[in-house]
Formats: C-alpha cells, structure tokens, sequence
C-alpha cells in the first residue's frame, strides 16, 4: 500500500520545474519589454516628431475661425466722383458661444443695458416679448408647471412653443428700462451658434467702446468693431433710385436660399435692388476671418481677427453726374411749368433716357412722379424702364421697316395721303383730317409729316389690301394674326415691345396685347391700323431711346448699359486699376439695306430741317446741335374722378445728335397732356437735355 501511495506521487524532478517556469518569465518580461520601447518610441515621436502637427490638432479643437463682412464696393460717376460710399461706424458685436443658453443671453443683456445706451426697438413683437420673458429660469419654471395643468396638449407644436402659449399680455407689458433690455436680449438671441451679430452699430461712444473692454470677462462673446453704412449723395434725384438699397440685417426671405448655395451666411447683408443687387457679386467683398478660442466648456475665451478682408470691387457708371443733374433738373422744370399751365391735371409724369448710340451706354435716365391730388413730384427714375405708353408717331420707321422687310414699300416708294374710310370710322393724318390736304408723300416726307394715312395702307398691303380711297371692312382678327407677327417682329428688331437688355432688375416690355384677346364684335379688328402709327401697343421710355439709338447708328441694336467698367482698389480702398471693361453689345441688326436705313435718317433730319409747312419738328432747329428727329403724339381718352371723359395726349419725341455723328440718342416721354393749350413739352425738354449735353461735352 505503501508503495502504492509513491508511485502515486509525481516524480520531484528539479530539471522539469526548471525548464518551463524561467521560459515563461522571459518570455513575459520580453514582452512587457518591448510595450515599454514601443511607447518610448511613440512619445518620442509625439515630442519631437509630430509635435506641430498635434499643436495643430489640439488647436483646431479649441479654435474656431469665423467669418464677417467687409465693406462693399464704391460706385462712381463716370468722371470718378464718388456716388455712394461706405460710413465706417465703430460697432458692439457678440458671438454667440456653443453652451450659451437663454438665461446666459439674459445676463449679458441686463448687465449691457448698465454699460451702454440702447433705443428699445419699437418693432418688438409679441413674440419676442414672450421669449425674454421666458429666458428668465424662475420664469420658464412657472411655464413649465403651468402647461402640466393644461388638459389639451397639441402634439403639432414643439415643447417651447407650447410654453410660448402659456405667457400671457400682462406679463409682457413692458415699459422703459425692461424693453431696452429685451431689444439687446433680442439681437443676442438672433446669433447663431459662432456667428456674429451687431448689438449696437451706429452712436457707439468712446466711453462705451472703453467699458465694454473694461468688462469683457463679463460679457461673455461681446466685442468691439467696425461696421458700415451706404452714403449716397443725394444731390442728385435720379441716380439715388437706380443705385438701389443693401439690406440691413442679412438675407432676405425671398432669396436667401440662393444666396447660401452661393456660401454667403444668413447674416450676410447683400444688394436688394436695382445696381447693388445687379452686381452683388461684384460689390460683395472678400469676408474677414476671426479667431475664436473656446475653453473645454464651450466658452469663448478670446476673440483675434487674423484677415481684416477686403473691400469689394467698385462700379464706374456710364452716367456724368453734372449732365444727369441738369436732366434732373429740365424734367422737374418742364413738369412744373404744366402743373403752372393746367396741362398736368391727369399727367402721371414725365421721363427721359439719353445714350450713347454706338456704344449703348447710358448718359442720363430721369423720371418724376405727378401725385394728382397734391400735384407734388418725386422721384421715379425706374419709370424710364418700368412705366410703358402708347409712344404716338414717333416709332413709324418701324412700320416702314415692316413694309420693306415683306416686299410691300420699294425704297423712297411715294404713296397718296388720303383718310382711310373704315365702316364705322375714318382714319386719317393730323394735317389731312377730312381730305382737304391729300398729296402724295414719299417714305422720307411720310416721317416729316408723321403720315398716318401712309403706314396705314403699309399694314393694307400687308393683309394683301391695296387701298384706293374706297370704304371697306377689315378682315377678320384671325386673318389678321401673321400681320400682327410682322409688325410687331419689326419694332421689336429696334427694341419695342421686347426686353432691352439694361444692366437692372425687372424690366417691363410694355403691353402688346395677343392676337386672341381681340374681337371683331368691338371693332377691335381695325386696332391693327392703330398698331402701324403708334395708338396701340404701349412701350417704355428705355425701348423708345433703344429704338432711336437704333435708327442712329445705322441699324443695330445695342444693348443698353449703366456700368461702364468694374475697378479694383488702390492701397488706400478708393478707385483702382481697370479690371474689367463693359464692352458694347450688339443684340441684332435691323434687316434692311443701306439704302433703306439711309431713307430712315433722311426721314429723321427733315422732321428737323424740312421747309414745309407740315413739317413737325422745325422748333429742334433753335438746338446748339444739328439734330435729327421724330415726334409722336398719342390720342386717348381717360375717366376722371367724377366720371367724365377727358382727351389727352401722351405728347413724345426721339432725337440724335449731331445728326451726320451721333453721339447721344434721347426718348422723352410726358404722358396724358390735357387742355387746350397743351403746348410742347416734349419739344421743350429735348431742346433744353440737347444742350445740356452740348455745353457739357462738346462746347470747349
């Protein structure tokens, strides 16, 4: 048993113990050795290796670069004055920090109301009353009870806007010191995370400038800055409106989601109208950039600006500020003398455009605004390109061009001037109403006398007419329609009745009523006769200077421009070196040959220079240039206030100058003349803008 239980026991055997246990120890220490080396190794390398790279790291963790607006563009006159410019206002600004919550908002909003002087903004709404009630916690507590006792929750609404409900009037009632403090907390509330909003922008004193500095441990994101406002001289009426606004406070509704896909930021403020929103892109200037450092509880700790930006491009106009004055000036003028006159009484107002024919830059654009009822006149320099009338005789080398276009009129081709006897109605040219005056009349002495009667019978042709003094009735609108197409495709060649091209926003093309809303049941069919002289279509005072530009140069369209060339900055930010230069643009060319546009012109001088005694536009011949013309009256009648029926006359003219050497082409329009003595207004101003042009450009 005995040697049973030995032979049981495992052998006591040194050399067995000894080699496993040593192995495996070695093997562990060599292990642990090698981690150790290895971590050495990393740390060196993190110390000495990487080290930039990890300060770059831990860096971009707690430093966070934002960006801010610089100031825009200038734009200039065409001699280098300035027009608009930037005000630089020191500015208190705030950046809102990643943990800021409402009652953070709160604290900075009262402690702010001690250090600087806020006016309460006297557009608080309710609801932003109700939201610094609520950034109060003691204030937000109660709201919170009372929605648990509200029995009927709506689930369509968020938990806060729930709350919103429960905050009643009396409890938003503020007065005095309470709204200027929920007018900062207001703005405060307005940042987004890291973004920068403007607390006070425009009366920041140096007193508050230095206690804001004073304090800033305790105003948590609140800085000191610059910020700008746009001047713009207003001296003169009609560039103001056409320059345009820039918004106050960011983007708007209506296009702030183009904009963002474009990288600008909510806060952004961009152009809203007209040249500055035209050219945001190039008046936008290059953002600043700040450095933002926040501490491990999302806290900014400090504020730097690394890049001040830069100032954007600036515009140089086309328009001479001095000659835009003096049109400013003879519009007002000549309107004033009919309010004087009685002429006025239904006038809506008066407008002009001057440019240049060769280049299509714009020289001068006026307009004024008649409030019938104070007789008061305001600007309405958008008129020119918004406001459309039926032009009158002036746009009747369009009819000729029609009728030469189709093969119907053969050069200077002479046609008998005799009234057209419609059934129903007669139609006849101002000097020969009744048929005491019939004569023939070449294309030339059509456009001196301002023959109705001659582009009547073109538009006959053109429905296959050949009128011979007999009474008839006219085809049916339907029959009518290529007509319609072929007229109104030939004004549209010289700008009528289709977008002109000009470098601004919402751009009218006048009203050509369809072909289909016409009926034969209300004579409508015979408007087509209206169409070939000018008393029916209705055009802009743009597409009518477009159209004479057209005329003046020869036969080509060019498009119409206010923004001669973009300029960078020099080193001080004011007019720099050309960047790009606007070059001029040919839309189309008329279709007619040199002969046919060389009758046109001829037309246009004998409105001027002819010896007859029909001849329309001698009284241009007392002008400092030699011009060329067209006038245009358009009869209509209108509903005054007390229900009676007035005659009035949209009186018009187009003209260029010199004639043999154009340089400028002019459209005024003065809509609804009435009375009896109704003058010429149109004459007088055109006169007066000519020279105007000549003592400024041309007399030395």
């Amino acid at each position: 048993m005995q040697k049973f239980k030995k032979q049981q026991n495992p052998p006591h055997n040194k050399s067995y113990r000894k080699s496993h246990v040593p192995f495996r120890l070695n093997l562990l220490f060599f292990v642990i050795f090698g981690l150790f080396v290895a971590l050495i190794i990393q740390l060196g390398s993190l110390q000495i290796v990487n080290t930039q790279a990890m300060e770059k790291q831990l860096k971009a963790s707690s430093v966070i670069k934002i960006q801010g607006s610089t100031p825009r563009g200038i734009i200039y006159d065409a001699s280098g004055k300035a027009l608009v410019e930037n005000k630089a206002n020191t500015a208190i600004t705030f950046t809102r920090g990643l943990e800021m919550t409402a009652n953070d908002l709160l604290t900075i909003a009262e402690k702010l109301n001690s250090y600087i002087h806020i006016e309460a903004d006297d557009n608080l709404t309710e609801r932003d009353l109700k939201d610094y009630w609520l950034a109060d916690k003691d204030h937000l507590d109660e709201a919170r009870e009372r929605l648990k006792k509200v029995k009927s929750i709506d689930k369509d609404k968020s938990e806060y806007e729930q709350l919103v409900d429960t905050v009643t009037a009396d409890e938003i009632n503020y007065s005095g010191e309470d709204r200027k403090i929920a007018t900062i907390f207001k703005r405060l509330n307005s940042a987004q995370q890291l973004k920068t909003v403007f607390i006070k922008n425009s009366g920041v004193t140096d007193e508050e400038v230095a206690i804001v500095a004073e304090h800033a441990k305790e105003l948590p994101g609140v800085s000191t800055g610059m910020d700008w406002t746009r001047e713009i001289d207003t001296k003169i009426d009609g560039l103001q409106s056409i320059i345009g606004r820039v918004s106050k406070e960011g983007l708007q509704a209506d296009n702030a989601e183009e904009y963002l896909e474009k990288g600008y930021a909510l806060d952004d403020r961009v152009g809203t109208s007209f040249l500055e929103k035209q050219y945001e892109e190039v008046l936008q200037g290059e953002k600043s950039q700040q450095e933002i450092t926040l501490n491990n509880a999302g806290k900014i700790e400090k504020q730097e600006e690394v890049f001040s930006g830069e100032k954007g491009d600036n515009l140089v106009l086309s328009i001479n500020a001095e000659f835009q004055k003096k049109v400013d000036d003879i519009l007002k003028n000549t309107f004033e003398n009919m309010i004087s006159n009685g002429t006025a009484e239904y006038s809506p107002g008066i407008y002009a455009v001057a440019m240049n024919p060769n280049t299509g830059e714009i020289l001068a654009m006026s307009g004024y605004s008649h409030d019938l009822e104070t007789n008061k006149l305001t600007d309405n320099t958008l008129g020119v390109y918004q406001n459309a009338f039926e032009p009158g005789s002036v746009m009747k080398a369009a009819t000729l061009t029609a009728g030469w276009e189709n093969g119907v009129l053969k050069g200077n081709e002479v046609l008998y001037d005799q009234p057209i006897y419609l059934q129903g109605s007669t139609k006849a040219s101002i000097f020969n109403k009744f048929g005491e005056n019939n004569r023939n009349l070449s294309a030339v002495q059509s456009l001196e006398l301002s023959s109705n009667s001659y582009m009547i019978q073109i538009a006959l042709r053109l429905m296959g007419i050949d009128y011979q003094g007999q009474t008839f009735g006219m085809p049916s609108v339907t029959q009518q329609e290529e007509v319609y197409k072929k007229l109104r495709g030939a004004m549209a060649s010289y700008g009528m009745g289709t977008k002109t091209g000009i470098d601004l926003p919402n751009e009218a093309i006048g009203y050509q009523p369809a072909v289909s809303d016409l009926s034969d049941a209300n004579n409508d069919a015979a408007k087509i006769l209206d169409l070939a002289f000018g008393q029916f279509d209705t055009y802009t005072t743009m597409q009518l200077a477009q159209y004479v530009a057209t005329v003046a140069n020869g036969g080509k369209r060019m498009e119409p421009h206010l923004v001669s060339g973009i300029y960078k900055n020099d080193k001080n930010g004011n007019l720099g070196e050309l960047k790009e230069k606007i070059e001029p643009k040919v839309l189309n060319e008329v279709g007619l040959s040199t002969e046919e546009m060389n009758i046109l012109q001829e037309g246009f001088y004998q409105v001027v220079h002819g010896t007859d005694g029909y001849t329309t536009g001698r009284p241009l011949l007392n002008a400092k240039m030699d011009l060329a013309a067209k006038t245009g009256t358009a009869e209509s009648v209108i509903i005054n206030k007390d229900g009676q029926t007035v005659d009035v006359d949209n009186l018009n003219m187009v003209s260029y100058g010199p004639a043999n050497d154009p340089q400028i082409a002019l459209a005024v329009m003065v809509p609804q003349v009435s009375g009896q003595q109704r003058g010429t207004p149109n004459y007088d101003a055109t006169r007066q803008i000519m020279d105007a042009y000549y003592d400024t450009f041309m007399a030395n």
